[in-house]
């Protein structure tokens, strides 16, 4: 069991939440918090005049609400916006948001009932998540619209996900032996006001991001020991020279994959060796296509982005994003825009940038396979067949090549898309929802043109029946990618077979196939 609040909720210990279920439970001391912000702003709230609490919202703060309506004011606020359109989100990604939100609760700065944050634990424990809709956050008052659904399924309302299915909220409920919550005095915004939905999604964007870098440096280290390449372009000695750690890192990795490869070549035994240099014209390339030799350079920023991500969004997962902040400790509330969400649609955008290039690299260096007037090693398009009569990987070139571009087009940056809404009172906002959603787009484009090249890679293994050469971790991936997606000669649909190897690399780590 996890416990949350108290201390800081990590990158790992929110995906085995998300990802592998594990059981959650509220740290003591995060309970007192709650219960101290909450009382705190029930006495202070009293003859004053507190933004959502006994104002309308928006433009329309200037309105005084009586106090026989301040708690029908928390339902207006949450059925009124819970106004989303398009695409239904995956249960996985509802959950995401929750683990996001219940986090922002247990900082102890909300004012919430602390029978919001065990309801929420409940709910996440049981698997019963709200129905939230991809459009309609811009991401400033937080993610108005996801969160509003959000907290339309916390009230009962609406619909929720029930262990992967879509029903009635009040079904849902019932089925998981749970109650709705009861609004008190603020939940209605404080469940809504916050960048927890991009936050979420963000999370989940940058852990799949992790695991398809790791892919493409090893799908990399196979093109290059295929290509039986000289070794200095990712030695210690070449890379340590160029002070950025995600070349080096890259670099590294490439030497512990490639390790005990008998098709890996050094230079010094070849090219520095005046008995292989007695020609004006040699057959090798001195130097290989930017695509093999450039790996380090080109996936180090993709990693150094990462990093540079996940410490920021974590950062977010446990920072307090309401408003207003009811700060117990210096008997205040405070008013102001910790719910904007720029520092998370920043870092979604340059992930974004940084896995379009990834699966531009994939792209390049599938290509070079498949263009046998470049590699000069394999028949056209790796074909085990007949030339002519026979395919092979043709066909499917073409969704790599389409699925890059769109790639391409979709990296165009949400932070600098700010649109003023709310009758101009939200006149620069981070549309954060919108880039996290084409990040997670991308990164699912991202995934299908590496199965593909896989896929590739594999046939074109077979071709040099160079198995027994590859180096123990190379072979390892073989052999287990081979298990999915068996050899093939005669000409037949691959799309099956795509999706088999593409959920096969989602699933699976490099690291725990050879590990």
């Amino acid at each position: 069991m996890i416990q949350v609040g108290g201390t800081k909720l990590s990158l790992k210990e929110f995906e085995e939440i998300l990802l592998y279920k594990k059981p959650i439970a509220i740290n003591h001391a995060a309970v007192e918090k709650v219960q101290d912000s909450f009382d705190f702003l029930k006495q202070f709230s009293n003859h004053k005049l507190i933004y959502g609490i006994n104002t309308g919202f928006g433009p329309m703060a200037q309105y005084k609400i009586s106090d026989e309506n301040i708690l029908q004011l928390q339902y207006n606020l949450i059925r009124s916006h819970s106004s989303g359109g398009g695409a239904v989100l995956n249960p996985l990604l509802g959950r995401a948001v929750m683990i996001a939100r219940l986090n922002n609760h247990l900082q102890g700065y909300s004012g919430v009932h602390l029978e919001l944050v065990e309801l929420l634990t409940d709910m996440i424990n049981a698997d019963l998540v709200p129905c939230i809709y991809e459009h309609g956050g811009v991401g400033a008052s937080g993610d108005l619209v996801q969160l509003a659904h959000l907290a339309l399924g916390v009230i009962g309302e609406g619909e929720v996900w029930y262990q992967g299915q879509l029903m009635p909220a009040a079904q849902g409920f019932e089925l998981a032996g749970l109650k709705p919550l009861q609004v008190h005095i603020r939940e209605g915004l404080s469940l809504i006001n916050g960048t927890s939905a991009m936050t979420g999604v963000g999370l989940l964007n940058i852990i799949r991001a992790h695991k398809l870098l790791d892919w493409s440096v090893m799908l990399s280290a196979i093109t290059n020991e295929l290509m039986e390449v000289y070794d200095d372009h990712f030695s210690h000695e070449l890379n340590s020279v160029k002070h950025h750690k995600g070349q080096n890192h890259i670099a590294e990795s490439f030497r512990n994959i490639l390790q005990d490869s008998k098709m890996i070549r050094s230079r010094s035994e070849h090219l520095y060796n005046p008995e292989n240099i007695q020609h004006d014209v040699f057959e090798d390339k001195v130097q290989e296509y930017y695509s093999l030799r450039c790996v380090t350079q080109v996936l180090g920023p993709v990693y150094d982005t990462l990093i540079q991500a996940e410490e920021t969004v974590v950062n977010e997962l446990n920072s307090v994003n309401d408003n207003p902040v009811v700060d117990v400790a210096n008997q205040n509330i405070f008013h102001g825009g910790n719910f904007h969400g720029d520092y998370v649609s920043f870092e979604m955008d340059k992930i974004k940038i940084a896995i379009t290039k990834l699966s531009m690299l994939s792209e390049r260096q599938l290509n070079y396979f498949l263009n046998s007037r470049l590699n000069q090693k394999f028949p056209p398009f790796v074909n085990l067949g007949v030339l002519g009569l026979n395919f092979g990987m043709q066909g499917i070139q073409f969704t790599a090549t389409s699925t890059t571009a769109e790639n391409q087009t979709l990296s165009f940056p949400m932070y600098v898309h700010s649109i003023p809404n709310n009758n101009d009172n939200q006149d620069i906002v981070s549309m954060g929802f919108n880039a996290a959603q084409l990040t997670k787009k991308v990164i699912d484009n991202t995934y299908e043109v590496v199965a593909i090249q896989a896929m590739t890679l594999l046939q074109a293994v077979d071709y040099l029946e160079c198995q027994e050469k590859m180096s123990p971790k190379t072979r390892a991936v073989y052999d287990a990618l081979r298990i999915i997606f068996p050899k093939f000669v005669e000409d037949g649909p691959l799309y099956k077979s795509l999706a088999k190897v593409r959920t096969w690399l989602e699933a699976n780590a490099p690291d725990t196939v050879f590990g």
